[in-house]
């Protein structure tokens, strides 16, 4: 019988504890043993609740365990969680982990750690909750030379986003309703200003490209200067503004960025609506996948977190390779990547045309019934630099936004 550990009692770590307690025959059956929650840590008293009887509040409990073979963490943070990975490791335990932020920092070096202790490191969770995308890069796409990765990795921006699109919804209208409704934190930064989304970017990049991504080196903008008008457009165009972590290889040179872009209906991340997540990888040979399902939420990442127990108890003593050098990627200037931009500007199409064309040279341009003070624009492609440099020549612009 195979021993787990579960760190953190909270939303995701009691999902773990039910989905491990709950489909234990069908976990038997699959892990090759029967597998039995040993301990829970956390700092909190549960009266009542059946995690009491494998309560502990001492990590030293489970680290000095030899009967422990698993760790599942679901703490969150850099703190303790990167110390208490390192040393579950160093003594010989496998490690099973939903934090992106351990995953993000410290992936690589714990990677290595386990790969030289001949255990696993396992993270499927970190990046799409209870989407399946960690181990199909590892295991089904290792033929193939991942050439690009766009997601939709956030479910709490993909919800007001959705919501403005389809109620005409200002942003701070639905941004308070996801709230309520549980779906954003009363501090909401890290996932509206695109801060959870370049972490999972960085992570799925470093795996696509075998070197180590900073998150701090990945240019991030948030969804909060989008506005109900912006959509208003969107809608004239047949198209929607998604939120995409983005991280490509062209010619040589690897670029990754986090922000709102508009995509029309032929793209497959176009219907992907509500809390939902949506995954496009490319490969030089495979061409397009598409990876969909809940990004979030108690029981899908619980049930990511439980799959890499078993994973972890079926290869307790053989490492899985996971290709993730310690060695830094150095991504190319994010100024000499192109696109298409579209451009609100202020004033008249027939008063501001000829300075638009002088600055981006020929435009499309768009106009919606009940906004006669401003019209649209949308570039040909050119280059991050580039547009800087045109969008200084024209008076009056009010917002932009990148076409995927």
């Amino acid at each position: 019988m195979a021993k787990v550990a579960i760190l953190g009692y909270g939303t995701v770590g009691s999902g773990i504890y039910d989905v491990l307690t709950t489909n234990s025959d069908t976990i038997t059956v699959k892990a090759g043993e029967p597998v039995e929650v040993k301990y829970v840590l956390d700092l909190r008293e549960f009266p009542g609740d059946p995690v009491g009887e494998v309560l502990v509040h001492d990590f030293q409990i489970i680290l000095n365990d030899p009967e422990v073979e698993v760790v599942a963490e679901a703490m969150g943070g850099l703190k303790p969680a990167y110390s208490f990975a390192k040393a579950s490791l160093e003594a010989g335990k496998n490690y099973c982990t939903s934090n992106k932020e351990l995953v993000e920092k410290h992936g690589a070096e714990l990677v290595a750690l386990a790969k030289e202790k001949g255990k696993n490191f396992l993270f499927e969770a970190s990046v799409g909750g209870g989407i399946p995308i960690i181990r199909p890069m590892l295991q089904s796409l290792t033929a193939d030379r991942i050439t690009s990765i766009t997601g939709i990795l956030n479910g709490t921006t993909n919800y007001i986003l959705s919501k403005m699109s389809r109620q005409g919804l200002a942003f701070d209208t639905v941004l308070k309703e996801a709230q309520d409704l549980g779906y954003a934190e009363r501090n909401p930064a890290a996932d509206v200003e695109g801060f959870d989304a370049c972490r999972k970017i960085a992570i799925l990049a470093s795996l696509a490209f075998g070197k180590d991504v900073d998150y701090e080196n990945i240019y991030t903008e948030g969804i909060t200067q989008i506005t109900d008008t912006d959509f208003k457009y969107a809608n004239k165009m047949g198209m929607s503004v998604k939120l995409f972590g983005d991280a490509r290889e062209e010619r040589g040179d690897v670029y990754a960025c986090v922000a709102p872009m508009l995509v029309d209906m032929e793209h497959p991340l176009y219907a992907v609506n509500g809390v939902y997540n949506g995954i496009l990888v490319e490969g030089n040979k495979v061409e397009k996948l598409m990876f969909f399902g809940s990004g979030a939420g108690k029981l899908p990442t619980a049930s990511a977190v439980a799959a890499d127990v078993v994973e972890a108890v079926k290869f307790k003593n053989t490492n899985l390779p996971i290709y993730w050098s310690a060695e830094k990627l150095e991504l190319s200037d994010f100024g000499t990547s192109t696109k298409r931009f579209f451009v609100r500007v202020a004033g008249t199409l027939a008063e501001k045309k000829a300075m638009c064309e002088a600055a981006f040279g020929p435009c499309e341009y768009v106009t919606v019934d009940g906004l006669e003070d401003e019209f649209a624009l949308v570039t040909q492609t050119i280059s991050e630099n580039k547009f800087a440099q045109a969008a200084k020549k024209v008076e009056g612009m009010i917002t932009k936004i990148r076409l995927a």
